[in-house]
């Protein structure tokens, strides 16, 4: 398990006094930090002027054009950080595989995994190289940001990734990825160790780049049972986990996993993110003291009235109960429609409810 907390930042360090970064070691905060996945999306007018010019690929290929989307939005926002704008299956690309962001349909895969053959002529990934695009975005980013504003890099986590490779695209209940894991263990378990092997490089050097807090989403990991979790996933997670920079707080994010979040938390991880189906306060008494908690607001609140989205709000912060520790998200990303307005008015009421005086 990876649950000790980083050192605190020496007061010559700028982030020395971030809400989002003393929340992630469970330290007292002067507000409960909030930022928003997806919080440079499509939902802002900005973002979509970009879009209009290029492509989605492209967008995360450009450097310049990555850290102005990201840069924008936590401007604007006002959010306690900033995520980098990139995409989750960007490694699949160095790995081998032919990507491909088909508008309307969302990622498409030309050459997916359908045997362990296919395992086999996977490219090597001792670098990060092939991604330097990212890195330079990475580096691009921390110059543009306030200074004491952290940025987050982030990865896919090894079984989203690895239902990608299977599936080739989006997929409802994951039958071609559980087939072959059900089937083939052995070679299920050889893709998972390469996927979380290259994760590990990835994260690294973001990190080295200027990342100072990291996410790994496991946008799919949901449809597994405990048992399945347990036998196909968490060691690759914890061997991860191992590999990545001991000082460097890690988010540990996944949608549906109410019945999996005591596996994740033993799997590493210093944050865990919580999507909007477990109340906040029993999950966090489920993992108890030792990790601090991300979320959990429902993102279709963000396209309620006002007083129903305060309402929904508050709610979280109160099962929070002002404890160091928790951080302020959305239990997966902002929608495409949502109100920028309704955004910023809810970035204004975490920060003004949650305001404190801290030694």
């Amino acid at each position: 398990m990876n649950h000790a907390p980083t050192p605190a930042p020496s007061p010559a360090n700028p982030f020395e006094s971030s809400p989002f970064l003393r929340a992630c070691l469970r330290q007292p905060a002067s507000v409960t930090p909030i930022w928003l996945m997806r919080q440079a999306g499509r939902y802002m007018e900005e973002y979509r002027a970009i879009r209009d010019r290029v492509g989605f690929l492209e967008l995360c290929k450009r450097p310049d054009l990555a850290t102005e989307v990201t840069v924008t939005a936590a401007k604007r926002l006002g959010v306690d950080a900033a995520i980098l704008f990139a995409d989750i299956l960007l490694i699949l690309e160095p790995l081998g595989f032919q990507l491909e962001f088909a508008r309307g349909d969302g990622p498409v895969i030309h050459n997916p995994i359908r045997s362990a053959e296919d395992i086999d002529r996977l490219a090597p990934f001792a670098s990060a190289e092939p991604l330097g695009f990212v890195l330079e975005a990475v580096r691009l980013i921390r110059r543009a940001l306030e200074p004491a504003i952290p940025l987050i890099g982030f990865a896919g986590a090894p079984f989203t990734l690895a239902c990608y490779a299977i599936e080739g695209k989006g997929s409802r209940h994951y039958d071609h990825a559980k087939t072959f894991m059900y089937r083939d263990p052995g070679a299920w378990h050889t893709l998972m160790e390469r996927l979380a092997d290259a994760t590990a490089v990835y994260l690294n050097e973001q990190i080295q780049a200027g990342a100072q807090v990291v996410q790994l989403f496991d946008s799919w990991v949901g449809t597994l049972s405990p048992g399945d979790y347990t036998r196909y996933v968490q060691p690759h997670m914890a061997r991860l986990f191992r590999l990545l920079d001991p000082h460097t707080p890690v988010i540990h994010f996944g949608t549906g996993t109410g019945q999996l979040i005591e596996l994740q938390r033993d799997a590493g991880g210093s944050v865990i993110g919580l999507d909007w189906r477990v109340d906040l306060d029993e999950a966090w008494y489920r993992l108890g003291p030792e990790v601090a908690v991300q979320g959990n607001l429902d993102p279709v609140a963000l396209l309620a009235p006002w007083e129903e989205l305060e309402r929904m709000a508050r709610r979280v912060l109160d099962q929070a109960g002002g404890r160091p520790g928790h951080i302020f998200n959305l239990g997966h990303g902002i929608l495409p429609q949502t109100p920028v307005d309704n955004v910023l008015r809810l970035v204004d009421l975490v920060h003004n409810e949650s305001r404190r005086n801290i030694p």
